[in-house]
């Protein structure tokens, strides 16, 4: 798994990243992504699903208003946005609960919104704007006994 800091300089290059990742995970795996408002978060979600082989044909877009989008891939990619939702709202009753941790990868945008209990194993992506077209991209895997310790 790639993990660490890197720097992108264009919208391509955090995609190429994205898309490396995508082409390395396996189902099962949890994304969070965290970042300002047009850090890229929705872009990275892009190059993560030709990384898992979502076709071409597949628009990826950001689903703020259906909350949740499934593509197809080598894996089921479900990618979720609750830029909309309180950190209060009943996430059950969108259906996130559902596509965590299941025969697919999960992508969820703006996953500081998420009770930080909610997730187990996950990878966690924080997307930092360092200037118009550059960002400081943080990938690290947080393994079930850190959520655990957090959770203490």
């Amino acid at each position: 798994m790639i993990s660490g800091q890197f720097h992108t300089s264009s919208l391509a290059e955090t995609y190429r990243l994205a898309q490396k990742i995508g082409a390395e995970i396996p189902a099962g795996t949890v994304i969070a992504l965290t970042g300002d408002l047009g850090a890229g978060k929705t872009s990275f979600v892009q190059g993560l699903a030709r990384g898992l082989g979502v076709p071409e044909d597949y628009y990826v877009t950001s689903p703020t208003y259906t909350l949740i989008n499934e593509y197809p891939g080598s894996c089921p990619l479900f990618h979720a946005d609750l830029y909309r939702l309180d950190a209060g709202s009943d996430f059950e009753e969108i259906g996130l609960y559902d596509i965590l941790y299941g025969k697919n990868v999960t992508a969820i945008e703006w996953a500081d919104r998420l009770d930080p209990f909610t997730l187990a194993e996950h990878i966690a992506v924080h997307i930092e704007i360092t200037d118009d077209e550059s960002r400081l991209i943080s990938v690290s895997s947080i393994s079930a006994e850190e959520c655990i310790v957090k959770r203490v």
